[in-house]
């Protein structure tokens, strides 16, 4: 693969989002969903055998694992982000994957071996009741929590220590500001199957415990935002919810929509804002959009790319590409002509569209293949 001129790289990708952001694209930007388990389950990158286990148990070498990643990404894998070095120095942040809600509220945290963790649910059908005899867990000194703000600080105490390239850490920031979404995470608690079959069987329990998640979660990320000293309702806010990909449109409105439209009322303003959904879930998007004032989706697959265009309208920001899977296994020619058919279908039309991958880059993926991404997109997405 021919070397990359990052110079030149910075300068056009500096010149693709000033005019996508002013409203006059020049052509569609490419992003990638990236984390530190590309690094951690290479064993090609990962030489030491690191263990998620040990990543995640151990804020210094959460810190390291992460530098060595984002200096492999911005060294090697091509999208519309600065490459080379950061000029300023390495972000870091405490990362406990997508299984911090459930470990907040008390479930146990299961480590495969070349794999992500996962929380293992603990709600059955003897103790499903627990958490309201709880009550809605500290954001600082229950569960999980507790090792998020005590790796926090040691993060923030040791940043200059963090060095990569003679390059050091400059910021550091913990998780839980944000929210996987009340029914992904009723699922992380109960198990998707028997959080669906409650809504047939005891539809009472689903909102109960629906509106307990999402109130904790509203106290959790208002505690968090008035100590780190952020707008405490932004205008405009995010949130994601992948397990919605369950259910029809009708029961989406009885179960989870009020709960969404609650986090939003108690956590931001008026908006418009955004939600990252990657399933199946193209029949839920026109709701999605009226009730609940959206303007931006971060999407997977699948999708019919020019009906969802049609229907959500040319202002309306989608992002979506490939599959995993196929940049994964596939050919840098089979993903060429992939990005060709979803930027002909229609989808780029409006100039509210970005290119990536469908969704969360996986390990193992060849740079060759984001190359071939990266190419069609400059080559089929121009404006």
């Amino acid at each position: 693969m021919d070397p990359i001129d990052y110079d030149e790289h910075n300068a056009e990708v500096r010149l693709v989002w000033n005019a996508y952001n002013s409203g006059r694209p020049i052509r569609v930007p490419v992003i990638l969903g990236i984390n530190p388990r590309i690094w951690l389950l290479n064993t090609s990158l990962n030489r030491e055998g690191i263990t998620f286990e040990q990543y995640s148990k151990n804020p210094d070498v959460m810190a390291e694992v992460q530098i060595a990643n984002q200096h492999y990404v911005r060294h090697n894998i091509l999208q519309d982000a600065e490459m080379g070095l950061p000029k300023d120095g390495w972000t870091i942040y405490v990362d406990f994957q997508n299984y911090y809600e459930a470990a907040w509220f008390g479930a146990e945290v299961i480590y495969y071996p070349n794999q992500v963790p996962a929380a293992e649910p603990l709600l059955n059908s003897d103790n499903k009741r627990m958490l309201f005899d709880r009550g809605i867990p500290d954001p600082f000194s229950d569960g999980l929590m507790i090792d998020n703000w005590r790796f926090y600080e040691h993060m923030k105490a040791n940043l200059s220590n963090y060095v990569y390239a003679e390059v050091p850490a400059v910021n550091v920031t913990p998780t839980g500001l944000g929210t996987d979404g009340p029914l992904t995470v009723a699922a992380s608690l109960r198990g998707a199957t028997n959080i669906c079959l409650d809504m047939y069987e005891d539809s009472e329990y689903v909102h109960d415990l629906l509106r307990f998640i999402t109130e904790a979660t509203i106290v959790r990320i208002k505690a968090f935002r008035k100590v780190l000293g952020l707008d405490m309702k932004p205008q405009s806010w995010g949130f994601a919810d992948d397990s919605i990909e369950l259910l029809s449109t009708e029961v989406y409105k009885e179960f989870v929509l009020p709960y969404h439209q609650m986090l939003l009322s108690k956590l931001a303003g008026e908006g418009p804002h955004s939600i990252h959904l990657c399933g199946d879930v193209d029949r839920l998007m026109n709701t999605l959009k009226q009730e609940l004032n959206l303007n931006a989706w971060d999407a997977g697959y699948p999708m019919d790319y020019g009906l969802m265009r049609r229907q959500l309208g040319p202002d309306f920001q989608i992002a979506t590409g490939p599959r995993v899977s196929l940049l994964l296994h596939g050919s840098p020619d089979e993903i060429n002509l992939e990005c060709r058919r979803i930027l002909e279908s229609g989808i780029a039309d409006g100039g509210r569209f970005i290119m990536r991958e469908a969704n969360n880059l996986s390990p193992g993926t060849p740079v060759e293949n984001v190359r071939a991404m990266y190419e069609a997109t400059k080559e089929y997405g121009r404006y």
